[in-house]
């Protein structure tokens, strides 16, 4: 039996297939059937007032969607749910996985014009323990699952091999939280351009113990939200991925990630790995807020780790604190603002590059070197998680007296 660290390297260079099922302790966490439903039949069926059970047999979901009040939760059994694609307009609902999760796809090109597996148009939905995958569309934009405005959560979910995994239209009132999920396999098409997550102008956007890997030519996450939180996410293209930005803030705003892996594989398509303004600002404020990230090349082909594109922007401001830069490249060149405690290494003054073991080793002479990032220009930067496999967040706890760059503490 391989040895966890072996298995990960292994799960991550490719060797064992991102779409087959992980390993038993790789399991996201996903809430167990309750014993008195175990035997409920595939079709649709009335659990309770408040609560559906689905089977992928191709009619229930449609029934219970038809059938469910808002404030609803569906239930969905294991199973490939390969029906038409599915339009929730205006709905309050939670679809939940439960068990092994339930797989969202289609065979071929979508249908008569559809755009995404799942379409959530308005309305409060909340998603859970489910797998998207496979989207193809005529436009080349086919979307695992679509968002046009409303507020939608997704928790523990995953996109793999999506023209787009996610994507989100303008909407400037709709806000997108995505937790403990999974994103990756980017078709690698030549000119595709499809990026795993791509956010429009929308108001709010938040990430948290997310893993993105493995883009071809589009970026891991595009977004142009007014206020975007990346938190505690491992954003790292791997040794096989080909993905062009690792993380594209193009329209500005006010931003903030803290916590996170940024990596850059070696067949990168643009050697920069944070952009930040580059289709100009929309927003009426534009700052960038970097604490306790670590940023990493696999090429020696030097990275530009943070691109401004300050002259698209009014009046941008940048403040980068405690981040961890591992292997060639600049950090700092042309960005305006502070930049504090940040430290530079190569890989092999990592604990260990090759299983993706990131942190700094206890005897690091830049261990407890970075500055106090509780009140930075009167906000609270200091790290309160770190980023755990196969995709979720462990909260650090105690108070502290010192900062260690990076994205690890402990």
């Amino acid at each position: 039996m391989p040895s966890r660290r072996a298995m990960l390297r292994r799960l991550l260079l490719g060797a064992t297939p991102l779409l087959a099922p992980l390993p038993s302790w790789a399991q996201a966490a996903a809430p167990a059937p309750r014993v008195a439903q175990a035997a409920a039949p595939a079709g649709a069926i009335p659990a309770a007032a408040d609560r559906l059970i689905v089977g992928a047999d191709g009619r229930s979901l449609p029934d219970a969607l038809a059938r469910a009040r808002d404030g609803d939760t569906i239930e969905l059994l294991p199973g490939d749910y390969t029906g038409a694609p599915l339009v929730l307009e205006g709905r309050r609902l939670t679809l939940r996985g439960v068990g092994e999760r339930p797989v969202f796809k289609h065979a071929g090109r979508l249908p008569n014009g559809a755009k995404a597996l799942l379409t959530v148009r308005g309305g409060e939905v909340t998603l859970e323990n489910l797998r998207f995958g496979g989207a193809r569309a005529d436009n080349g934009e086919g979307a695992g699952l679509r968002m046009e405005g409303g507020r939608l959560t997704v928790r523990g979910c995953s996109f793999f091999d999506n023209e787009y995994g996610l994507h989100a239209l303008n909407d400037e009132a709709a806000r997108l939280l995505i937790e403990n999920s999974e994103f990756g396999q980017a078709p690698r098409v030549v000119g595709g351009l499809h990026h795993l997550l791509n956010v429009g102008r929308i108001g709010r956007l938040e990430v948290r113990g997310t893993r993105f890997q493995q883009g071809f030519e589009g970026h891991l996450i595009k977004a142009r939200a007014r206020e975007t939180l990346l938190a505690y996410n491992f954003i790292h293209d791997g040794f096989r991925g080909g993905a062009s930005y690792e993380v594209d803030l193009a329209g500005g705003g006010v931003a903030t990630l803290i916590g996170n892996v940024i990596g850059q594989g070696s067949e990168t398509q643009n050697p920069v790995v944070v952009a930040y303004g580059a289709e100009g600002g929309h927003w009426e404020r534009n700052e960038l807020r970097l604490a306790h990230n670590t940023l990493l090349n696999y090429g020696w082909t030097p990275a530009w780790f943070l691109r401004v594109f300050e002259d698209r922007m009014t009046n941008p401001r940048v403040v980068a604190v405690n981040n961890l830069i591992v292997g060639l490249g600049v950090f700092s060149l042309g960005a305006p603002g502070r930049f504090d405690g940040n430290r530079t290494v190569s890989r092999h003054q990592l604990r260990d590059y090759e299983t993706y073991a990131f942190e700094l080793p206890p005897d690091s002479m830049w261990r407890h070197s970075g500055i106090d990032p509780r009140n930075i220009d009167g906000h609270d930067l200091s790290p309160k998680g770190e980023f755990d496999w196969p995709a979720k967040v462990v909260p650090l706890e105690g108070e502290r007296s010192s900062w260690t760059p990076g994205a690890y503490q402990r």
